[in-house]
């Protein structure tokens, strides 16, 4: 029996992995038709019926492609780095709490927390292997940012924690049957969002592609199958965080479809903020950062804590 349910998992995680690819596919297709429309112009359009196959004759392309490396470069780390990259970002889909058969966690939150910090190492060593100025830049901006708005992210997470009492994802669900937790702490939803475009290095913090200053960031010296990586590891951490904005603060409800049009919705908000707001500065993001959201979660913190506490003493 226990032979059959390894099977079964196994099984289920890769059903999970091809679905998680094929919808970063999709979510790069969505992303490019928005921003044509934002920009009132169309988006992909030629390949096939209105554009639908583009995203795989790119996936085509980009891994036919030759692979390019650095003379100079530290080559295995080089090579290695987006292929981790991609490996973390598809592991924290684990933990996403099915009802059956996948892996159930129990402390889905802190598998989440340590593979979410895991992240920074692999984009630390791309920009350091590459043995490039421009890379190297673009790494170390990329990792300082990543790793502040981990603080105010955890903090974030420990005051929903607080008010569930468990560091298991399905309770966030159970605790979300009659009221999302959207309406009960509406500014921590919005800091909650903030700091998951910060932690995915997207538009308006998007420093570690500056173009104007550091050409592409990191994966400067990345090409065909390495840049097709590190892109589907970044696009894959944006459908992972639009679902867990759906599970933390709109009432994630596994077995309804309802729940999948959530994280679309989610999806399509990390694409309408790029195609509307411009760049920010690197000294407000960290001022962003360390004096405005780290205040806040650490006051909502205490207030839900005491709150939890005056709650269990009324009990007793």
């Amino acid at each position: 029996m226990l032979f059959k349910d390894l099977i079964m998992m196994l099984v289920s995680s890769l059903i999970l992995i091809i679905c998680v690819l094929v919808g970063v596919a999709f979510l790069t297709l969505l992303e490019r038709k928005v921003l044509g429309y934002i920009q009132i112009r169309k988006g992909p359009n030629k390949v096939g019926f209105m554009g639908v196959p583009q995203p795989f004759s790119d996936a085509i392309k980009l891994f036919s492609k030759e692979q390019m490396y650095p003379l100079m470069s530290n080559y295995l780390m080089y090579l290695m780095a987006p292929v981790f990259n991609l490996f973390l970002s598809l592991l924290l889909w684990l933990c996403m709490p099915f009802f059956c058969v996948l892996f159930n966690f129990n402390m889905g939150v802190l598998y989440f927390l340590c593979c979410s910090s895991l992240g920074v190492y692999t984009v630390m060593i791309a920009g350091w292997s590459s043995n490039s100025n421009y890379s190297l830049l673009g790494s170390i901006r990329a990792v300082a940012q990543t790793i502040s708005y981990e603080v105010s992210l955890a903090l974030v997470f420990l005051s929903f924690l607080y008010l569930i009492t468990s560091v298991s994802l399905m309770d966030l669900i159970n605790y979300q049957n009659y009221m999302w937790f959207l309406f009960i702490c509406l500014p921590l939803s919005m800091v909650w969002f903030v700091s998951s475009l910060a932690e995915t290095n997207r538009t308006p913090f998007d420093f570690a592609e500056g173009e104007s200053e550091l050409v592409s960031g990191f994966n400067v010296e990345y090409s065909s199958g390495g840049f097709a990586m590190i892109f589907l590891a970044e696009y894959s951490s944006i459908l992972f965080m639009s679902m867990m904005c759906s599970l933390l603060f709109l009432g994630g409800d596994f077995i309804s479809w309802f729940f999948f049009l959530k994280i679309g919705f989610m999806s399509f908000l990390w694409v309408w903020v790029r195609g509307t707001l411009p760049r920010y500065r690197y000294d407000k993001l960290m001022y962003l950062c360390w004096k405005s959201f780290l205040p806040l979660a650490l006051n909502y913190l205490i207030f839900f804590l005491g709150l939890k506490m005056f709650l269990f003493s009324l009990l007793i």
